[in-house]
């Protein structure tokens, strides 16, 4: 339990630490400021030299105990800060259990990792670094240590907390940071400002399927105070049974983890196939074995592969994957049931999930379209029949929208959206 007991000093003496809190930052669109106050209290507001340390340190590879890993090897900012990779490779070579996912938008995640076991930025940004797979360093005191013997880094602490290197204060550089990168400013988000050119017909179609017969708004409902397109809770929708004999695999992890620390939390999430057993390992709730957070669809084109452990490349198998009602298992989401998407509302709603990039990303999510079109026909998850309800037993269909009668985005339920404001 140390890093949550360092983590209860930080909070304590945040008030003291925090100089006067910084205004609320100019934010794109789609990103209120309502919604920014709400997420980053005052004492946790970052300032311009926490933010410029943290900045230092996220891309810092003496962080790792072979000075071969930094925080942005698998946050990389040009790749909308993930690594392209299915799973994160750190120290060594090694390989770890799940997909990197990205630090954009993360201050406004109620939970960090895939399973949640992080409650905060400051929690999360220490934990790859004492990681064996990820940067390797054996414990918090070694980190610190490591840092004071860094000239440049004894001083700059100094000068931005008052004194010497501590584990919170690094902890608080690096949330810092991150509480720094926002995204939004997709063409998405300059439709529903009144730009009805900003999405094509396909794309227009594709929001429309998003909110009805595709029923992604299940999970990834979006709207004025909630914009990144996830509930935030934990769901197994069967992708940890792909290759996983997965009760049996649920039946070990009933026997072992029963009890833990963060620290082994985060190795088991890793290290061992018990990874799969996500929020599971945090709660020991039976109800969460194979539950893994809802990601964020902000752009979600460009930060494949999907899936906690990234074994699906492109969002056609992601669509797949939920055409067909997911994998079975004895603790599927009582949500999970067929689609019966036809090949072109496939296209349109994945034409839709490209509209989610931001602006400053769009060179990006050309190169990716046009590769995962490329790909569109090696669909392994595709099952046809499973997904039209000609084998299995999950559910109806839903009803295809009729845009001549109305298009959901004419219903206005998603909520003001309009150009944010300095103050």
């Amino acid at each position: 339990m140390k890093a949550f007991t360092w983590l209860a000093v930080l909070v304590s003496s945040g008030a003291a630490l925090a100089a006067q809190p910084e205004p609320v930052p100019k934010l794109p669109l789609g990103v209120s400021a309502t919604l920014y106050a709400l997420s980053v209290p005052a004492a946790h507001r970052p300032t311009p030299a926490r933010i410029a340390l943290g900045d230092k340190l996220f891309n810092d590879k003496r962080l790792s105990a072979d000075d071969s890993v930094s925080c942005a090897t698998c946050h990389d900012p040009q790749r909308a800060f993930t690594d392209g990779k299915a799973r994160s490779v750190g120290i060594k070579n090694q390989v770890g259990k799940r997909n990197s996912p990205t630090v954009l938008n993360a201050l406004f995640n109620a939970t960090q990792f895939w399973d949640g076991r992080s409650g905060t930025l400051e929690e999360q940004a220490v934990l790859p670094i004492i990681n064996p797979i990820e940067m390797g360093m054996p414990d918090l005191d070694a980190v610190v240590a490591k840092v004071k013997g860094i000239p440049e880094y004894a001083s700059a602490f100094r000068d931005v907390y008052g004194r010497e290197v501590t584990a919170e204060d690094l902890a608080s550089a690096l949330a810092a940071f991150e509480r720094t990168q926002f995204s939004g400013n997709a063409r998405f988000d300059r439709f529903l400002a009144g730009e009805s050119n900003a999405l094509s017909a396909s794309e227009k179609r594709g929001w429309a399927l998003f909110n009805g017969k595709a029923r992604c708004n299940s999970c990834h409902a979006g709207n004025a105070v909630s914009p990144l397109f996830s509930d935030q809770k934990f769901h197994n929708i069967g992708i940890a049974a792909h290759a996983h004999d997965f009760p049996k695999l649920a039946g070990e992890a009933l026997r072992v983890v029963r009890t833990g620390d963060a620290k082994q939390i985060d190795e088991l999430a890793l290290q061992t196939d018990l990874s799969e057993m996500g929020r599971f390992l945090v709660t020991k709730n039976e109800n969460d074995i194979g539950g893994f957070k809802t990601p964020t669809l902000r752009n979600v084109g460009v930060t494949g592969p999907y899936m906690h452990d990234g074994s699906l490349a492109t969002l056609w198998d992601v669509m797949d994957h939920y055409n067909k009602g997911g994998v079975p298992n004895p603790y599927l989401d009582g949500g999970m049931q067929r689609l019966g998407l036809t090949e072109p509302e496939i296209d349109d709603v994945v034409a839709f999930l490209f509209a989610l990039t931001s602006t400053d990303l769009s060179a990006l999510e050309k190169k990716e379209l046009t590769a995962q079109r490329a790909r569109k026909n090696k669909r392994p998850e595709r099952d046809t029949a499973a997904a039209l309800g000609q084998k299995g037993n999950l559910g109806d269909i839903g009803v295809t929208p009729d845009l001549a009668v109305e298009n959901p985005a004419a219903r206005g339920f998603y909520g003001p959206v309009g150009a944010s404001k300095e103050n």
